[in-house]
């Protein structure tokens, strides 16, 4: 398993990246079998076919920082392209980093994805506090469009590209979903590319930040302070801050064509409120888009279990669910284009 080069902050911050690390990642035995490569730098002309197993590539350098992504290739390798899956982790955007955990639920996704002889791919990106938003979703973009620059080396379909994120990972990837090149969020290289996503996996991601629903969530409106340099929830009307949580609140974008969503949810989460995941889930459907919730019982944040008995659905029943969802949407029976540029809806 690939170390962060980064430190991970231990605070009430650190508290969140615990709970999501403990949750939601694994390094699938299947794929895992081949030593991990060095990182060329994105400087370099064209990458060489990777894999099988696990290779470390550098995908961008915004603000003067490499940040890298982990790819993870079946065996055997592909004989045609097929479709990846990107996962975005959490950690209240000042921790975590992009490594998978054995027995969780992206973890066991990964394997059934690799099982089915995709790609998973596992990326890291810049933190707070030294950067603060936007840098997380631009680094996101600039990623999806790193791997349609390489899609023949890494042995991908550039139609079919999936994207699954826990906590803050799952604002992440829901911006991926909704908000176009209009948003501003797309810099740095590949800029010919787009960084649209086909299908979107939310697991209990922050989607409005402007809303009352964070009144009561002291963690997360510590981390907010870091990466934000605001709190969440309602502030001046028209003052840059209040601007800016529109700006990064996955719920703004939402409109027709959007791609097909599943988000997955404690029912008991105090850190990121139920009602983030029903909200969108709801603006979702409103707009004739595909939106399937799942709200996991007895689960606090993490689909942890609080007192009094197991998760409702299980976590390996939420992973079988999410990685049908994926195969579902991404397979290539149901080839898709990326969906047309619209403008924020601000």
């Amino acid at each position: 398993m690939k170390t962060s080069p980064r430190r991970v902050r231990w605070s009430a911050v650190g508290a969140l990246a615990l709970v999501v690390g403990a949750a939601c990642v694994l390094v699938p035995p299947v794929l895992a079998a081949a030593p991990v490569s060095a990182a060329p730098t994105v400087a370099s002309a064209s990458l060489t076919p990777v894999g099988p197993g696990r290779t470390t590539l550098t995908y961008c350098d915004e603000g003067g920082v490499a940040e890298t992504l982990d790819v993870y290739e079946p065996t055997p390798l592909p004989t045609t392209a097929v479709p990846v899956v990107v996962y975005v982790h959490g950690g209240g955007w000042t921790g975590g980093d992009d490594a998978i955990t054995p027995g969780s639920l992206v973890g066991q996704v990964a394997s059934d994805i690799g099982d089915k002889g995709w790609v998973f791919v596992s990326i890291d990106y810049r933190l707070a506090p030294k950067y603060r938003w936007p840098a997380p979703i631009e680094d996101a973009t600039c990623a999806v469009r790193f791997l349609r620059a390489e899609a023949a080396a890494l042995h991908i379909d550039p139609r079919h590209i999936g994207a699954i994120g826990d906590s803050a990972g799952g604002q992440i990837v829901s911006l991926l979903g909704l908000a176009g090149t209009s948003a501003g969020f797309d810099t740095g290289p590949d800029l010919d590319r787009s960084s649209a996503v086909q299908a979107v996996v939310d697991l209990y991601g922050p989607t409005d930040l402007t809303t009352t629903d964070w009144a009561h969530s002291v963690l997360i409106q510590d981390v907010a302070v870091e990466a934000f340099g605001t709190t969440f929830g309602p502030g001046t009307p028209g003052s840059s801050t209040t601007d800016e949580l529109v700006a990064a609140s996955p719920v703004t974008y939402v409109g027709a064509h959007d791609p097909p969503f599943l988000i997955i949810q404690g029912a008991e989460d105090e850190v990121v409120p139920a009602d983030q995941s029903t909200e969108l889930a709801d603006r979702l459907r409103g707009a004739g888009d595909s939106a399937t919730l799942v709200m996991v019982h007895n689960a606090q944040h993490g689909l942890l279990a609080v007192a009094g008995g197991p998760v409702t659905p299980s976590v390996s029943q939420l992973s079988a669910t999410t990685a049908a969802f994926l195969i579902r949407h991404l397979g290539s029976s149901a080839t898709r284009s990326t969906r047309p540029e619209r403008s924020s809806r601000r």
